[in-house]
């Protein structure tokens, strides 16, 4: 493998944000009172959206309301999220974008900041093995605690675990000829301004004008 391609998840290979919508179908489905969390939920996403989010916060908030449920409830909630939200959001482009750097034999990688409960499913679904997202501590039970594990998988987070995971397999990102990143957000200036070949995704007004000062390429999956 000489090349490595990362990609963010929300809105960039889903043109909505699993994380928000996971707080959305909870509410639906009477998991939570509807009022307080939405009302929690959406300040939250309205602070990420301005660069704001202190994420420890926000993670602790969200693996907090995991902690209420049992395994078992919380695996039939998860399957029940991924055939009613999930699955019907995935788009053809995506996939493809995907399948082409998998069938080039590339090192493929998901790397969001959205916890590893919502996003493992999401990763298998779209066919990719590899998955860095915040991780929930699990108590001896295999009950969440409600508590991150380590640190926030956002911002210059994402470089940290990034690196991490390489170095468990012996590499760097210079082991690497090429190094994509994709994503849509301004949050993830810092990963994308050390790899090679950064592509802004579906990029939000702030990520597409410094792309566009930085002639970085734009990529846009979901204009049909």
């Amino acid at each position: 493998m000489t090349k490595l391609a990362l990609f963010d998840l929300d809105h960039t290979l889903l043109p909505i944000d699993s994380d928000y919508e996971w707080g959305q179908f909870l509410c639906r489905i009477g998991a939570v009172d509807a009022a307080e969390f939405g009302r929690r939920n959406d300040a939250f996403f309205a602070q990420y959206q301005a660069g704001t989010l202190d994420p420890v916060e926000y993670l602790e908030f969200s693996l907090g309301t995991l902690a209420a449920f049992e395994p078992a409830r919380l695996a039939a909630m998860q399957q029940q999220f991924m055939d009613e939200v999930i699955l019907p959001a995935i788009r053809p482009a995506a996939r493809a974008l995907l399948q082409k750097h998998l069938d080039a034999g590339d090192l493929v990688c998901i790397v969001t900041a959205t916890n590893h409960f919502v996003t493992a499913p999401i990763a298998k679904a779209f066919g990719v093995e590899h998955l860095i997202a915040a991780m929930p501590e699990t108590a001896g039970d295999g009950r969440l605690t409600g508590r991150l594990l380590g640190t926030p998988t956002q911002g210059e987070g994402k470089i940290v675990h990034t690196k991490a995971w390489l170095e468990k397999m012996g590499k760097t990102l210079e082991s690497f000829d090429t190094v994509y990143f994709y994503s849509d957000s301004h949050n993830d200036l810092p990963l994308l301004s050390i790899v090679s070949h950064p592509v802004a995704t579906n990029p939000n007004a702030k990520l597409s004008t410094h792309a566009a000062a930085q002639g970085w390429p734009s990529l846009h999956l979901f204009n049909d």
